[in-house]
């Protein structure tokens, strides 16, 4: 019996930890601010779990029958939290916040209230100096089993859903292995039974019909029909299509859309590569999806291009999937492009190339892990991977809505000596967007633009560079790795929209 409960200590303690994982996962992912939310659901549930083992105390006799109850319920609450959660972002946005944590409160109070019942029940068999001791140690392996196996394996291969259900499960079955533990000790043995029993099948079911329930909350949210869905260690990626064609979205936000997608990637690629005249070496930093790197293509002269993509999902995506690989012209698969799959901060500490052209083309800020892509650290470090006589171009958000962000960004690369070009162009399916050029010498505006242009023009040009009142430079600070101010700005002002 003592070797099972123990047993049951590191099931526990793995599944107590995914719950949690995976709400500040989903939250991140959902409304954005990674540091915010995984702390405030961090605290959030550990306070909830001092309340249950303080609770505790007012469980007296059959230990054994509310240890079982309580695990079931946390099997229910637990498992199902992450469907509850999807479910709600799409229907209810307005209560998700309430209801991610009240979800929180309620599994944290059910986890604290397990391990005081396990020892106490333990204590009939082994000595308080050796009982402490190998609860807490088995407590301890199954956490760090758990958050090993979240990243690496269990959301790339299960999804956060299907994680949670699976949990939900072991917690159901650690229940039914206690109900044969203390079938003598138990009280309405059959009741026990059926409860358990239900509880397993209820999950199971779930398990067997996650997909659907990601498909049914995904259409509601997204304005068409999903064509793809999957999670990575570091992003939900969804891909639609409807009357306009595909969109791409990265943790819910829109990244590109089929039908004017051109504007944005022409304007992020040509004003850089078609002013140095003839680029060989070519970085696109970001960008996963290929489309800038089929612009940079169109230039002869461009003898190697690399491209720097955090999430071997998008890359293997975009190269595989024949539709989507279509809508970059194959790109990926040019024998001139090289990928590799790495942190670009990383990426850009670590070489020593320099090239005549780096495409910087990031997601918003909307986290600190995205944030340090756009400090002076990570410019600084730019600045020494780029050709004395090269340029690097930064898609940086939009000037008309997030004003103070667009010039963080301008005051930031300046700072490291750089200087910065500001242009902007407008994109339907984000409006008025901007772009900052990043060189060691002025920018010069080109004579000439590559043929199939469906957008720019050499006419068109000089007016992307002309800033009206209601975008013209304001003050900013310089956006530091230490701080990153430009986080909760970028949150600010986007969030008034």
């Amino acid at each position: 019996m003592e070797v099972a409960l123990l047993a049951s200590v590191f099931v526990i303690a793995a599944c107590g930890l995914i719950y949690e994982l995976v709400a500040a996962s989903l939250s991140s992912y959902l409304l954005g601010d990674s540091v915010l939310q995984f702390s405030t659901v961090i605290g959030t549930y550990l306070f909830a779990m001092g309340v249950g083992s303080w609770l505790s105390r007012f469980l007296d006799r059959q230990l054994p029958a509310h240890f079982l109850r309580i695990e079931l319920l946390v099997a229910c609450v637990g498992g199902l939290m992450p469907v509850a959660l999807y479910l709600a972002h799409a229907w209810l946005p307005g209560a998700f916040r309430m209801l991610l944590y009240g979800l929180v409160l309620v599994v944290g109070t059910l986890v604290g209230l397990e391990i005081p019942l396990v020892m106490r029940i333990l204590r009939r068999h082994v000595q308080l100096k050796d009982l402490v001791s190998q609860v807490l140690t088995f407590d301890y392996l199954g956490a760090l089993a758990v958050s090993i196996a979240f990243p690496l394996l269990l959301v790339p291969q299960l999804g956060m859903i299907r994680t949670g259900l699976l949990f939900g499960w072991m917690n159901a079955a650690v229940a039914l292995w206690a109900l044969w533990l203390f079938r003598h000790e138990l009280r309405r043995l059959a009741a026990h039974v059926a409860a358990c029993v239900l509880t397993l099948l209820m999950l199971g079911a779930g398990l067997v019909f996650a997909d659907r329930v990601s498909s049914l909350a995904e259409d509601h949210l997204y304005q068409d029909p999903v064509v793809f869905a999957a999670s990575s260690p570091y992003q939900r990626i969804v891909v639609t299509r409807g009357r306009g064609g595909h969109r791409l979205y990265l943790n819910g936000n829109l990244q590109f859309a089929e039908r004017d997608e051109y504007r944005y990637h022409e304007a992020l690629v040509h004003p850089a590569m078609a002013a140095h005249g003839a680029p060989k070496r070519v970085a696109v930093l970001g960008g996963g999806d290929g489309m800038a790197v089929r612009e940079v293509l169109k230039y002869p002269s461009v003898q190697n291009v690399t491209l720097v993509e955090l999430d071997p999902n998008m890359t293997q995506l975009f190269s595989a999937h024949e539709t989507l690989a279509a809508l970059n012209g194959h790109s990926l698969s040019s024998p001139k492009v090289k990928i590799v799959n790495t942190d670009a901060f990383r990426w850009l500490q670590e070489g020593e190339d320099t090239f005549d052209v780096i495409v910087v083309d990031f997601p918003d800020p909307t986290n600190f892990a995205i944030g340090k892509l756009y400090t002076n650290s990570f410019y600084g470090l730019l600045d020494k991977r780029l050709a004395a006589s090269g340029y690097a171009v930064v898609q940086t958000t939009s000037p008309l809505v997030a004003r103070k962000s667009f010039w963080t960004v301008v005051e930031t690369i300046e700072s490291t000596g750089l200087r910065a070009t500001p242009y902007h162009a407008h994109v339907p399916s984000f409006g008025e967007w901007g772009f900052v050029l990043a060189s060691h010498r002025p920018w010069r505006m080109p004579d000439a633009l590559p043929n199939g242009m469906r957008f720019l023009s050499p006419e068109g040009l000089p007016q992307m560079f002309e800033f009206p009142l209601d975008m013209s430079r304001v003050p900013a600070a310089v956006n530091r790795l230490s701080n990153q101010a430009l986080v909760s700005t970028y949150e600010q002002e986007w969030g008034r929209q």
